[in-house]
């Protein structure tokens, strides 16, 4: 019989895994890194396989075969019937006595509070956003595309951005500066050369996320239309976090607000400034700050929550993961 850890932590998004095993301490054993969790471009089953080869890397460093929980932070998980179908594969694996299976959020939330307390906004290829409180009460969304009423994030910007700068050349929209800076990207004269190039899959659709920058560099240039998208952006991240407060009736008290994944992680002075000035007037109690910590750190407090660990604990594992 193996040895038993207390906590296996996963951070699983869609470009990369993280996974850490934890001691009741907060001793870290080992980590491992693996690569996208894409449930539903692969099925369920074939995305915990791949999750399956970090995990068994760092149970193998770590010199354990199981732990006492597993607590998971997954992109996909984005309805309750998709975590506990998510929870229940995870299960079957054997990894753990006791499995939480949480949106992704989640992790980059409790990664940069000092409790279980705060909202957080990601905008990486996509955009969500949670919250939580102390109490055991949450807020989210959806978060699966327009069907669900989202807007923005990486993908949706470029899409955006195409769209404007398709109108542009062609004469239905207005002028924008983007209908030269997008096709130029990737060296081409025009919009319809790039709208072909794109279409005939001579340039990979998945290429498509590198017009997210173009996009902010055109706005930072002064293009007004490229400055209007920006801007929406901003808007629809204020719009969820402050929904989020209000959910969790904490407009009134001061209260971390997270800003993380690649868009927001980069900082763009317009974007990030006008989200500040927005929540200022809108939830002035709210502290705005960018979370740069690995989430799977954030995995590791909740399980840490979870099991009732003392405060060293938390400092321990947020100590490692600082290192």
């Amino acid at each position: 019989m193996g040895l038993t850890a207390t906590l296996l932590a996963v951070d699983a998004g869609n470009s990369k895994t993280d996974v850490a095993v934890v001691t009741a301490d907060g001793e870290v054993l080992a980590t491992a890194r693996g690569g996208a969790f894409r449930p539903p471009a692969v099925g369920v089953e074939r995305a915990v396989d791949a999750l399956a080869e970090a995990v068994t890397r760092a149970f193998a460093a770590a010199g354990v075969t199981s732990v006492e929980h597993v607590s998971a932070c997954l992109a996909n998980a984005d309805l309750p019937v998709e975590e506990e179908q998510l929870a229940a594969a995870l299960d079957a694996r054997a990894w753990g006595t006791s499995v939480d299976v949480r949106n992704d959020t989640f992790a980059l939330l409790r990664a940069g509070v000092d409790e279980p307390l705060g909202v957080a906004v990601v905008c990486g290829a996509g955009v969500n956003c949670v919250g939580m409180r102390p109490d055991g009460r949450t807020a989210r969304f959806p978060a699966i595309g327009r069907l669900s009423g989202d807007w923005g994030g990486g993908w949706g910007l470029a899409e955006e951005a195409l769209w404007h700068a398709a109108r542009a050349e062609d004469g239905r929209g207005e002028p924008t500066e983007l209908a030269r800076t997008l096709p130029a990207h990737f060296g081409l004269g025009s919009m319809y050369a790039l709208i072909e190039a794109l279409h005939l899959r001579h340039i990979e659709p998945v290429r498509r996320h590198e017009l997210t920058p173009v996009l902010f560099a055109t706005a930072a240039d002064g293009d007004p239309l490229a400055r209007a998208v920006v801007d929406r952006q901003a808007d629809e991240v204020v719009a969820m976090a402050t929904v989020a407060l209000t959910r969790l009736d904490l407009l009134a008290e001061e209260t971390p607000v997270l800003l993380g994944g690649s868009v927001l992680a980069a900082r763009h002075p317009q974007l990030d400034d006008r989200v500040r000035h927005l929540l200022t007037s809108r939830a002035p109690k709210a502290v705005p700050r960018v979370v740069t910590a690995r989430p799977v750190l954030g995995a590791a407090l909740l399980g840490l929550d979870r099991a009732g660990a003392p405060p060293g604990a938390h400092a321990r594992v947020r100590a490692h993961f600082a290192a």
